[in-house]
């Protein structure tokens, strides 16, 4: 007896089967790029795997998110590999943070260069190709500090937000075209991210540090959560529980929220 699918035909099979993806990760060599690189993989989707330092293993290519000509060179190894991108994932970041009169102006201009004008560069370069083929996707990773705004890293929360803000837009802007836009928003997890941490506030530093290590979750785990989002189209991917809760504690009870951010603030003063 054969079977056969009811109420469809091959063509309708065949468009509801997911096909390998191509997909360009920044900052793969390690932590959350290098997980999720290998979870794209892992299902069969062909990723160009890039970073600043393109001599580790793993990394395809070489690309600092802060060059333009690095970003022509990824746009133009894309189109002459694959013809097209399916999701462009943003992620190359670095961590940083401080007090407001601790925190100077050249960490400031440091991590806006690399977390917030590294994203717009990426999206700035594939914008026309993602437009003349009429389908992609936008996954620029963030952080929960893009929506829940602690004392003492405000360049950090700052460069997040902004973000936040032009995933956003970039889906707004792109949805005529078919591309859409996810905003990823963790909270802390077991990453090498602060160990290439700057910043002169050495208080701030301590105590992101002991949150890291101590997170129960790991980029593995980050990355199964992101490409579960990613699969579902969602907007803004919290991947964790503790991303989740502090959202919507924002959310649900603002003056809870403004209390706890509140000790936090104090607590930080003390250990200084």
């Amino acid at each position: 007896m054969t079977s056969r699918v009811p109420e469809h035909g091959a063509e309708d099979v065949l468009r509801h089967t997911p096909r390998p993806r191509r997909v360009l990760v920044t900052g793969a060599a390690r932590g959350l790029g290098a997980a999720l690189t290998t979870a794209f993989r892992a299902r069969g989707d062909e990723v160009l795997a890039t970073d600043l330092d393109g001599e580790v293993a793993g990394v395809d290519l070489r690309l600092d998110v802060t060059s333009d000509d690095d970003w022509a060179a990824a746009l133009a190894h894309v189109e002459r590999t694959w013809g097209g991108l399916d999701v462009l994932v943003n992620n190359a970041g670095v961590a940083g943070g401080g007090r407001l009169d601790v925190a100077s102006l050249d960490e400031w201009r440091w991590i806006t260069d690399i977390d917030l004008f590294g994203v717009v560069r990426g999206i700035r370069a594939f914008t026309p190709l993602l437009k003349s083929q009429g389908h992609g996707h936008v996954v620029n990773v963030a952080s929960l500090a893009g929506l829940v705004h602690p004392a003492g890293m405000a360049s950090y929360n700052a460069v997040k937000a902004a973000v936040v803000a032009l995933t956003e837009t970039t889906g707004h802007e792109l949805a005529a075209y078919g591309v859409r836009a996810s905003v990823v928003c963790p909270s802390y997890f077991r990453t090498g991210l602060v160990d290439r941490m700057r910043a002169e506030d050495a208080a701030l530093g301590a105590v992101i540090g002991r949150l890291v290590e101590s997170a129960p979750l790991g980029p593995d785990e980050i990355a199964a959560e992101v490409l579960a989002g990613i699969d579902r189209g969602e907007e803004l991917i919290l991947p964790d529980p503790a991303a989740r809760a502090a959202y919507q504690l924002k959310r649900g009870d603002r003056a809870a929220y403004d209390l706890q951010m509140r000790h936090q603030a104090a607590r930080l003063q003390e250990l200084a």
